[in-house]
């Protein structure tokens, strides 16, 4: 293994890892950003009214 960073700077190896992973992380976030139901910025199907919310009972009052 100690052999691969002989062939490789390892600053530069470290610092291009990183770039990559910051460019697939952006990419991937633009992705579903721009799907109706990832979309948490301009609210996705859940905004519409979830059926869940929609069959929730309100809680009791309390007795004092």
């Amino acid at each position: 293994m100690w052999r691969i960073w002989l062939i490789f700077d390892p600053r530069r190896a470290l610092v291009a890892l990183a770039v990559f992973l910051f460019v697939l992380a952006l990419l991937i976030h633009f992705i579903l950003l721009s799907t109706d139901r990832f979309n948490w910025l301009e609210g996705g199907h859940m905004s519409r009214g979830s059926p869940t919310a929609a069959q929730m009972a309100p809680m009791p009052a309390a007795k004092q």
